[in-house]
């Protein structure tokens, strides 16, 4: 039995259908991320605090997943995507491994495919604040206020990143600034700078779109995905019908990328 975490708002769908294979997990491998149920109640739901912090406008459910003993997953503790250290495993392996170590916090399970209907044993509501926050044993520690990391609206979130500014908090350069740098970046466009320049736009809370709408036809997926991030919270008419489009890209990174934003 694994504890798959996800947004209250998706339990009526995978009641109905099942969990979605997602592009976000290790490597090239789509996937499910899940936990083995282990006696420890915290350990097992672990993950809720942490998720919590990219879930801001719904409470978490635990979807219990009843996989075969045999059933392939990959195996392995977050720090280790970086270093591709993640191991096949079967499900009972996975089990096995994780229950016996001294301390399984920061450990993932991905499952390499969708989870079927069939599958879900149940869904249920669960305690919002169990498990760790930012990493196990950051109590004590000064959090990290980069983009990726720090959110936004959370309590004491704007005296953290006075105290410990970041490079990439911004405040972002003018809009003419970064028009020019795209514009630099040619047609079609370095990606590099290109995604450089769309990280500062996706800082804002509007934009100029139709100066960037172009960049949804540019022939390197990852700005087409970066392009997803950085317009989705913008108020700007038009953001709707971009992601609209963006949905059908060829790319399933990307169409990944505009399911994410609108299940957040």
């Amino acid at each position: 039995m694994f504890v798959h975490l996800t947004n209250a708002a998706n339990a009526p769908r995978i009641r109905r259908s099942g969990i979605r294979a997602g592009s976000w997990a290790q490597g090239d491998t789509r996937g499910v991320y899940c936990f083995p149920v282990l006696p420890s109640y915290t350990l097992t739901h672990q993950w809720v605090r942490e998720l919590a912090r990219f879930h801001p406008k719904g409470a978490l459910v635990a979807v219990h997943v009843r996989l075969d003993d045999a059933q392939e997953v990959l195996v392995g503790h977050y720090r280790d995507r970086a270093k591709e250290a993640q191991r096949w495993h079967t499900a009972a392996e996975a089990v096995a491994r994780i229950a016996a170590l001294p301390d399984p916090r920061g450990w993932e399970v991905v499952l390499p495919r969708a989870v079927a209907a069939g599958e879900v044993h149940r869904v249920r509501a669960v305690p919002q604040v169990a498990g760790w926050r930012y990493l196990p044993d950051a109590h004590g520690r000064r959090p990290c206020t980069c983009i990726g990391c720090r959110g936004r609206g959370g309590y004491g979130d704007r005296r953290l990143r006075e105290r410990h500014p970041h490079p990439l908090d911004g405040p972002p350069p003018p809009v003419p600034v970064l028009l020019a740098r795209i514009a630099a970046a040619g047609d079609p466009g370095d990606p590099d700078e290109l995604r450089a320049a769309l990280h500062w736009f996706g800082l804002r809370r509007r934009g100029p779109l139709d100066a960037l709408a172009r960049l949804a036809d540019h022939p390197d997926p990852a700005v087409r995905r970066e392009l997803v991030w950085t317009v989705h919270n913008w108020s700007t008419p038009g953001v709707a019908e971009l992601l609209d489009g963006l949905a059908q890209d060829p790319e399933p990174d990307v169409r990944e990328a505009v399911e994410a934003v609108r299940d957040v």
